[in-house]
């Protein structure tokens, strides 16, 4: 009898663990995802005060190419957001749930279950 309460203590823990790592996955995606948007937003308004800048001091963009300018200040607002995002990536490899086998449970207890 004991064997059996262990066996399904065992179905259960997992069912409950499995919850736990889904909603821990959720929520480091939901973490990536507002990182990401905050980035964005940095890289917009980086570039907004910078066309700004420029346009107050009488500078027109016909020199310059609105790409370089745009990847230089995405390269720089992302390399705080790389460093989140490589970690985050990492905790969601570390998260993971291991479904219990009852048959290889029955297996390894077969002489005590026989004899």
């Amino acid at each position: 009898m004991g064997q059996l309460v262990s066996d399904v203590q065992s179905v259960l823990d997992y069912k409950k663990n499995k919850q736990e790592a889904k909603s821990q996955r959720q929520k480091i995606l939901a973490d990536m995802a507002s990182d990401e948007q905050t980035k964005v937003n940095l890289v917009k308004k980086a570039l907004a005060t910078q066309r700004a800048k420029y346009g107050a001091s009488g500078m027109s963009n016909r020199g310059m190419t609105e790409g370089a300018v745009l990847r230089r200040l995405t390269s720089e607002t992302e390399q705080p957001y790389d460093e989140k995002r490589r970690n985050a990536l990492e905790k969601l490899r570390k998260i993971k749930t291991t479904k219990p086998n009852l048959l290889k449970t029955l297996l390894a207890r077969f002489d005590d279950l026989v004899g």
